[in-house]
């Protein structure tokens, strides 16, 4: 039978600069294996790796392409922590858990730079990251925030003043920055993709083409597809904002958000360097964020703009040139070659949603934008569950989560007002 090809890549400097993957075949017909995993991302890649390691048979259902989604097209910046503040989450499950939980973050960290050494991935990793400070007020949240992960975390990220931040950031935008070296940014789509090849390595099947339509829960659940169906010991649901309707229980505890990249004109080594002398990446602590770092070939990759509405803003390419000239006027008149975005999920609360419904159905979502580390983390981490060590998991899963209010029907307009509140208080104060 010759193989179909699903679906590109969506096109973007990622896309174009990828290593060449070839197309895996669609489920076709009845299979069984111990676990079935729903989504080629980094969350599923990572539980079947690990499963496969251990012996079990493991098989991957990917809708379209391996690393299609969120996984393939972020903006590459591997950070230690969650997508909420570590303080909220020390308020919701207490101080002695919420180190365990921010201790195995920086594991996840290290798991992605482990993983592309063991695998040979050609990751484009970087050393490097900085949290930069636009107003005064994000300058004693910074350093509050540096205190805090010294003394409650053991954590140490070196204070920048702007005078330090400037030999390396020559923006006039910033104040000040916290910076760590451990964390850093790689090419998503490569690692991806080199993932899915270790995966492999390992026994796993992937089948690309293969949306899941539904899921029968039982003994033994079955995930079917148009064309096929695999009965297994366990499933993992780790589609996030890509996978609707499957679990009706968990949809309504994310939200679709819209998030968007652009890589520039490529500006060559020396003026490259000039705009971020050491490397790093940067993301600012706005709500509605600005990020970005440098590109293997010497591009500016800026990222920001999200949409609550899930809708593509207009003149995209325009807003996302105007940002990144606030934060680089000697890039005026440097146009993008490209621009793309897609779905990210969130939680309420911003923090990860991780957990099982009833013994075999395992899931991690609940992202919120911080994922290229934590995704790595909870394959990991729903795999050891799998195999009987479930203590790690049942932390994540005490963390509450609540529904997004509204229902169907006024849940995003709700959240779009929401996010106008908080872009309104970005610009004022």
């Amino acid at each position: 039978m010759a193989v179909r090809n699903p679906s590109a890549h969506v096109d973007s400097w990622y896309s174009r600069s990828a290593t060449p993957s070839p197309a895996r075949p669609p489920l076709q017909g009845r299979d069984t294996a111990d676990v079935v995993v729903l989504g080629a991302g980094l969350t599923g890649l990572s539980a079947a790796l690990e499963l496969a390691q251990a012996g079990l048979k493991v098989i991957v259902l990917e809708a379209r392409r391996t690393g299609w989604g969120a996984s393939g097209r972020n903006g590459g910046q591997v950070i230690f922590g969650y997508g909420c503040d570590q303080a909220k989450i020390a308020a919701m499950v207490g101080r002695e858990a919420s180190k365990a939980l921010f201790d195995w973050s920086v594991e996840g960290v290290e798991l992605v730079k482990r993983r592309i050494a063991d695998h040979g991935i050609d990751a484009h990793w970087r050393d490097g990251h900085a949290h930069v400070a636009i107003k005064p007020r994000h300058v004693d949240e910074l350093k509050g925030w540096q205190a805090d992960l010294a003394d409650t975390y053991g954590y140490p990220v070196q204070w920048w003043d702007r005078e330090q931040l400037r030999a390396q950031l020559p923006s006039p935008r910033y104040l000040g920055a916290l910076y760590d070296p451990r964390s850093g940014h790689l090419h998503p789509l490569n690692y991806t993709l080199g993932l899915a090849r270790a995966a492999e390595a390992a026994g796993v099947r992937i089948h690309e083409g293969s949306e899941v339509l539904s899921l029968q829960r039982g003994a033994r659940p079955v995930l079917r597809t148009a064309e096929g169906e695999v009965q297994a010991g366990f499933v993992v649901l780790a589609g996030n904002a890509l996978a609707y309707r499957i679990a009706p229980e968990l949809d309504d505890k994310i939200m679709p958000v819209g998030t968007y990249v652009g890589a520039t004109e490529p500006l060559g080594e020396e003026r490259a360097r000039a705009l971020i002398r050491n490397g790093m990446a940067v993301a600012d602590i706005n709500w509605a964020l600005d990020y970005f770092r440098l590109s293997a070939d010497h591009r500016l990759l800026f990222g920001g703009r999200a949409s609550y509405s899930t809708l593509p803003p207009p003149n995209l390419a325009g807003t996302m040139r105007a940002r990144m000239t606030r934060v680089f006027p000697q890039l005026r008149g440097v146009q993008f070659d490209s621009v793309w975005g897609g779905l990210i999920d969130i939680s309420l609360n911003r923090a990860p949603h991780w957990g099982r419904l009833g013994d075999n159905v395992y899931f991690a979502q609940g992202f919120s934008g911080h994922g290229v580390a934590a995704t790595g983390l909870a394959g990991r981490v729903i795999a050891e569950a799998i195999r009987g060590q479930a203590s790690r998991l049942d932390a994540f899963a005490r963390i509450p989560h609540r529904n997004f209010p509204g229902g169907r029907a006024l849940r995003t307009p709700l959240l779009v007002a929401a996010m106008a509140w908080f872009k309104l208080r970005d610009a004022l104060w």
